[in-house]
């Protein structure tokens, strides 16, 4: 058993960060889970919604370091990474640390920023490094990036390429409030900004902690060949010209890992695999042209692999209850 209740931390980020972010429980979790594995999320929505938001609450009620980066097609790498600059008191140059030397960094609209910039970020995100006039640095740990990206506006962006891509553990969507919620961010926001009083609830020690645990979570062997079933599908797939990756595959195991123990179970269930498939899986994974002429979509494709995958019962998985 762990020695640290992960679904009641959880639960404390979930509320703190629901004090700002309202209605969205569920794209809450999905975050935190990011949290959990280490990972990096990336938030598509249309303006408004509140990603930007959802990334700056998750960072506040988290005792670690935070930086933002706003992508513009004039970001430059240096401008990410940091770069040196000569100090004329001591003769030398000096590394002046760029946005990305924090422990969480905000990338607001990512895809405005040219590939070359992106580049630079996608070293970070693979290898928790930077590389800054040829002398490479390790970044601080944890290290998360979230990031926003807009679906609905194409002139100015540049696309993310598939590796960065796949370099994202979730992608999510937040989607608008019912109408019950708009009543309440009215209330909410009426005379003050909540995100200005928000507080970290936990610090980064404690965070790596909970990432070790995660790693603990029991997932059985017909669970583990269940997710080997579905990676294997998706390459196989008629629709599909690009199937999922190794790194897909074990983004997904550690994703399933990090929501049951969120759920207070020290062991995986076949519907934590189905429920965060979508969210793993759909980003990097593309369709042929022929089929995307015809309509049909990464998400339609994922759920026929979804349906046609055997899912292992409970009493094959050797959960004891």
């Amino acid at each position: 058993m762990p020695n640290i209740d992960i679904a009641a931390i959880g639960n404390k980020v979930k509320e703190n960060v629901g004090r700002v972010i309202v209605g969205k429980n569920d794209v809450v979790e999905l975050a935190i889970i990011a949290l959990l594995c280490e990972g990096h999320l990336l938030i598509e929505d249309v303006p408004g919604i509140g990603k930007t938001m959802l990334a700056k609450s998750i960072a506040r009620s988290l005792g670690c370091t935070f930086r933002r980066i706003q992508c513009t097609p004039d970001l430059l790498p240096s401008d990410i990474t940091g770069t040196y600059i000569y100090n004329q008191k001591t003769s030398d140059f000096e590394f002046r640390p760029g946005p990305i030397m924090a422990q969480m960094v905000l990338a607001d609209e990512i895809n405005r920023a040219t590939p070359r910039t992106q580049s630079a970020l996608l070293e970070a995100m693979q290898e928790k490094q930077v590389t800054a006039e040829g002398e490479t640095k390790p970044l601080p740990t944890p290290f998360i990036l979230m990031a926003t990206q807009n679906p609905i506006e194409l002139e100015g962006t540049f696309p993310l390429p598939e590796a960065q891509l796949d370099r994202f553990l979730l992608k999510i969507k937040i989607g608008y409030p019912t109408i019950q919620d708009d009543h309440l961010i009215l209330a909410r926001f009426r005379q003050t900004d909540p995100l200005d009083e928000l507080k970290p609830v936990i610090n980064a020690a404690e965070l790596l902690e909970l990432q070790s645990e995660c790693r603990k979570v029991q997932v059985a062997g017909d669970i583990e060949n269940y997710i080997i079933s579905l990676i294997q599908a998706t390459r196989t797939h008629p629709a599909l010209q690009l199937g999922a990756s190794p790194r897909a595959m074990l983004a997904l195991f550690h994703a399933v890992q990090a929501l049951a123990s969120l759920r207070g179970r020290q062991y995986v269930i076949p519907d934590d695999v189905k429920y965060l498939a979508p969210f793993v899986l759909t980003h990097r994974i593309i369709t042929k042209m022929e089929s995307h002429l015809r309509g049909q979509t990464a998400e339609q494709a994922l759920s026929d692999v979804l349906s046609s995958v055997a899912v292992p019962v409970e009493g094959d998985v050797g959960v004891v209850k």
